[in-house]
């Protein structure tokens, strides 16, 4: 896949365990298949961020799995039940992926360009007031 990629991104990933760096090029594979528009960048001086008109997600190594931060305010659905946490979260949620986890890659992409087609339309903020 070709995208433009943020160095700081490539060296945050090199720097973790073998499992971990497969999980996080996966998904920066997949946030940049779901809009090829996506940027790369590094907020809090070294957490991969992806955003696209607003946070879409933002990468997270732990010692034992790599979340995914997923910036949609509680609001995007999630019929394929892959997020694992954050459920009663105000701004977002997580999916924990674990060493030998199977990713479900087309519901990971769909998420993705829901949070991204929500973003466009204003921002989960936005979205979220009541009318």
């Amino acid at each position: 896949m070709d995208y433009v990629k943020d160095p700081r991104v490539d060296q945050y990933i090199d720097a973790l365990p073998a499992w971990q760096q497969d999980i996080c090029h996966s998904i920066r594979d997949l946030v940049h298949t779901a809009d090829p528009d996506v940027e790369e960048t590094i907020k809090r001086t070294v957490q991969p961020y992806f955003v696209l008109q607003g946070n879409v997600i933002a990468l997270l190594a732990a010692k034992d799995h790599v979340n995914v931060f997923l910036y949609d305010g509680g609001i995007t659905p999630d019929p394929h039940n892959i997020i694992t946490g954050g459920h009663g979260n105000k701004t977002g949620r997580t999916i924990a992926i674990h060493e030998g986890d199977s990713v479900n890659e087309e519901a990971l992409v769909e998420l993705f360009r829901a949070i991204i087609a929500n973003n466009r339309a204003g921002g989960w903020r936005k979205l979220k007031q009541p009318e």
